[in-house]
């Protein structure tokens, strides 16, 4: 079986020039649209708060355009993947809250706008499918797709101080290592958005705090699992500077980056 395992896309152009004929299946590891908009506001209210600024503020307009970049390159990327063969995706921590309608309706309530519905153009794509937290059998090999989640350990790394932010960090690394335990040694491939904690997951990349820079990024949770039961392959992306190839025990881990991809022939 020829499996095309597929970074972050982000809405890349450089992501339709990943060659998908006659592979039989494609996993891609979260981040599917663009989300710029988005991730330039959130960079310019770290860097507000450390200097001791208010925080810029969302409203309807700013919602609404974030939204739409992130729903348009959202299906213009899986269009071309699922046109294919069978693909499958986490989703990772962009454009997450579109994939529940209900969310979206909550900000459309918020800010009094009209909002696309990303779950509902997705649930027609023919061969797209959304996987979190579930082992899926797929032609006799077992893969597990992982949410993903805030790891206890990037709090301490980052020295998070909001204690919303902290509390909730605490309950998804708790449900994670739920999750994993559950895969068990059942895995062959486990596919999640952030890397192992100290394997590939260097942050370094232009415009981050000073104080951002060189800080491992990956779950510790992750690596534990990895160590624990050692699946053969492990593919996941998020820190995008850090895209490689490590081996943990007998585990393969690929951090395939923005629009990185790996093809591997695996049969059961």
């Amino acid at each position: 079986m020829k499996i095309l395992a597929v970074g972050d896309p982000h809405g890349s152009k450089k992501t339709k020039k990943i060659p998908i004929k006659g592979v039989d299946l494609i996993l891609i590891t979260g981040d599917i649209g663009k989300a710029d908009l988005a991730r330039k506001r959130f960079f310019e209210n770290v860097k507000r708060k450390k200097e001791g600024l208010l925080e810029l503020e969302y409203d309807g307009k700013f919602s609404k355009l974030v939204y739409t970049e992130i729903y348009n390159s959202t299906l213009d990327i899986l269009k071309y993947f699922s046109k294919e063969t069978q693909t499958y995706s986490i989703f990772g921590n962009v454009g997450t809250k579109m994939m529940r309608n209900s969310e979206v309706k909550k900000e459309e309530k918020k800010y009094g706008v009209k909002l696309p519905y990303l779950r509902s153009e997705l649930d027609k794509l023919k061969n797209f499918h959304s996987v979190k937290n579930r082992v899926r059998n797929i032609s006799g090999l077992r893969i597990g797709f992982l949410e993903y989640f805030v790891d206890n350990c990037w709090i301490k790394e980052f020295n998070e101080t909001d204690k919303k932010r902290i509390k909730s960090a605490r309950k998804e690394t708790e449900k994670a290592e739920r999750v994993l335990n559950r895969f068990g040694n059942r895995l062959d491939i486990l596919v999640c958005h952030q890397p192992p904690y100290g394997i590939l997951d260097k942050v370094n990349f232009p415009g981050i705090p000073e104080n951002w820079k060189g800080k491992h990024a990956g779950s510790k949770v992750i690596l534990d699992y990895i160590k624990k039961y050692q699946p053969k392959y492990v593919f996941c992306g998020h820190i995008h500077e850090a895209e490689g190839k490590a081996k943990i025990g007998k585990t393969e881990v690929y951090n395939l980056g923005q629009a990185g991809y790996k093809i591997i022939e695996l049969n059961k």
